[in-house]
């Protein structure tokens, strides 16, 4: 297999909006599923319930794919599970460093859908040298002071950060300096790197502040619905000005 480092994907240079883009897992994961039930086919309507999103949006996003589907039949689940494969680069072996092997890093490397979507646990990271030889997932701990060079062994690509937010920015900068061009942060916060570098961010403690607000909404709702709105108040008689109480005459 190539490795990640010079065969990168080509969406961007076939001018795949970044918004199709980010659907495209979203396809491949209800694909995928349908693929391992050995359903041949799928409408654009199904496949679209099961992604979440809109059957004329997902019809949008494979034309940019050069997929249309057929009428009456619909897409071929086969086909397109290879060809959104390929459009991600998940075809590729893409060797992935995670520097951080507290509880969040070690989950990770525990995560047994990496290899067969793609994606190679090339080393496991951490600054503490206490860990160093530690075997997580199968894989010894390797200390920091390697990281150029693990980086260059095994021409990593991807690098996932899951230290915590003071080491970041290091960690960050150094994973870049040794060849690194995309990262996966978990830290909490927010990382500056140069052009050619991508950067994506897994902001656990956001995800959940933003499910508390839909929470809170809809608590708010059951309790708008439990209350009675006032009575109308009834119109007062006024004069022909409109705006004064009509005098009766004496």
């Amino acid at each position: 297999m190539a490795t990640g480092r010079n065969h990168r994907p080509a969406t961007r240079s076939r001018g795949i909006p970044e918004a199709t883009v980010a659907r495209l897992p979203l396809y491949l994961r209800a694909l995928t599923s349908l693929s391992e039930r050995s359903v041949p086919t799928v409408s654009s309507e199904e496949l679209a319930a099961a992604a979440g999103v809109n059957s004329a949006k997902l019809r949008k996003d494979f034309s940019y794919l050069g997929s249309y589907g057929t009428r009456g039949v619909g897409y071929d689940v086969e086909y397109l599970v290879y060809q959104i494969s390929r459009e991600l680069g998940l075809t590729q072996d893409w060797p992935v460093v995670i520097v951080g092997m507290g509880n969040l890093g070690a989950a990770l490397a525990n995560y047994g859908g990496f290899a067969s979507r793609g994606f190679r646990i090339a080393a496991l990271i951490d600054a503490d040298a206490s860990l160093a030889g530690k075997l997580i997932a199968g894989l010894p701990v390797r200390h920091a002071e390697e990281l150029e060079e693990i980086v260059d062994d095994n021409q990593v690509s991807i690098g996932v950060i899951t230290t915590p937010a003071g080491a970041a920015q290091e960690v960050c900068d150094r994973l870049v300096g040794a060849g690194v061009t995309s990262i996966l942060n978990f830290a909490p916060t927010v990382l500056t790197v140069p052009d050619g570098v991508d950067v994506r961010k897994v902001d656990l403690s956001i995800e959940l502040q933003i499910l508390a607000f839909h929470e809170q909404r809809k608590a708010g709702e059951e309790f708008d619905d439990t209350v009675t709105a006032p009575p109308k108040r009834q119109p007062t008689s006024t004069g022909p000005d409109g705006d004064l109480p009509a005098v009766m005459p004496a």
